[in-house]
């Protein structure tokens, strides 16, 4: 029942986003953690739908689909936008959360952007946490318009709840590289 109501609402939001929009998908690799994501319509002005599934080595793992709106101003991005996060912490109970945030991305050359997010969920809006947060920011090249190789830092983190484990799933740098088509 839990995977039927996550692919309808994964289709509805791709309905939103539009039908001439770009793909992209990618890998991040950091310490402790490896973080597979994927987007439509990421890249260009308008809604984007975004999914990402991240794995750490001693907290658990997360899986997020989101629906963003790409604000164009000059040749910087601002997506504000929305979040639902299936938790599944070590040492503690399988759970959701819906957090809102936004991204910015800046261009410093043709090749080179830098880029920033933060998306946060009280516990009004979680689900066996006490809240969700997570934050990134790095630098991206794109030495052709099919790849984007990066580097960053990311934060993610579910705090417990009635005295469960804290779990920092994600907290350090990475690399990574994404495929735009």
């Amino acid at each position: 029942m839990k995977a039927v109501a996550t692919t309808a609402g994964a289709l509805a939001l791709l309905a939103l986003a539009g039908s001439a929009q770009a793909i992209d998908g990618g890998v991040d690799v950091g310490r402790e953690y490896t973080n597979l994501h994927a987007g439509l319509g990421t890249n260009t002005p308008g809604f984007a739908l975004s999914g990402n599934w991240l794995r750490s080595d001693h907290d658990g793992s997360m899986g997020s689909v989101g629906l963003g709106y790409n604000v164009a101003v000059g040749d910087v991005f601002l997506t504000p936008g929305v979040k639902a996060i299936s938790t599944n912490p070590r040492d503690s109970k399988d759970g959701y959360a819906v957090a809102v945030g936004a991204g910015v991305s800046v261009p410093v050359t043709k090749m080179f952007n830098v880029y920033g997010q933060y998306y946060y969920s009280p516990d009004a809006f979680s689900s066996h946490i006490d809240n969700y947060q997570e934050a990134s920011a790095g630098v991206s090249f794109q030495p052709i318009s099919l790849v984007d190789v990066h580097v960053g830092y990311q934060y993610m983190a579910m705090n417990g709840k009635d005295g469960r484990k804290d779990n920092v799933i994600a907290d350090g740098p990475y690399v990574g590289a994404s495929l735009h088509f």
